[in-house]
């Protein structure tokens, strides 16, 4: 399925004050005040504005710094990277590629087991879609993701008891 993700003026027309700050003003929710700071649900993150699919739960961890963070996007292609020098300092922005909407930034102080990144990005540039409707939403090629490869345990009959070692 292609999807044709683009600005979606009725999109932004519905967004709430904080959400219109934060995407099309380049903004910053206050920290520890986000919907998805705390959501521990499986799912994907898409921007709020297009839809394109931006992070996913799995790539998810808490940062302690009061925003989602993220190791990595789903799609490096859904995300842009600029320079960013305002508050007297440099920083990495992060906006959507075909919503061009304001996301967050991206540091290098995330996990080494990772990709080393954190992607610290704002909860009202999000909207959240549940693994359970990834695919009415159309959705579902990101369910993947969220496949578990489980080994069965083998257990032995309960009649053949061990000899315990001495």
């Amino acid at each position: 399925m292609t999807h044709d993700y683009h600005k979606n003026p009725a999109a932004i027309d519905a967004l709430r004050p904080e959400q219109y700050y934060v995407t099309q003003e380049s903004g910053t929710e206050r920290p520890f005040t986000g919907e998805y700071l705390d959501n521990h649900e499986p799912g994907i993150y898409v921007d709020v504005v297009s839809g394109e699919p931006l992070f996913a739960s799995v790539d998810k961890f808490d940062s302690g710094t009061g925003w989602p963070s993220f190791t990595q996007p789903i799609d490096a292609d859904n995300i842009v990277e600029k320079s960013d020098h305002r508050h007297i300092m440099v920083r990495t922005e992060v906006r959507s590629r075909y919503g061009d909407s304001h996301l967050g930034h991206v540091f290098t102080d995330g996990p080494p087991s990772k990709s080393g990144l954190r992607y610290c990005i704002n909860s009202a540039a999000l909207r959240f879609i549940h693994r359970d409707n990834l695919e009415t939403e159309g959705y579902g090629n990101y369910l993947s993701l969220f496949e578990t490869t489980e080994v069965p345990v083998q257990q032995s009959d309960s009649h053949e008891l061990a000899e315990p070692r001495r």
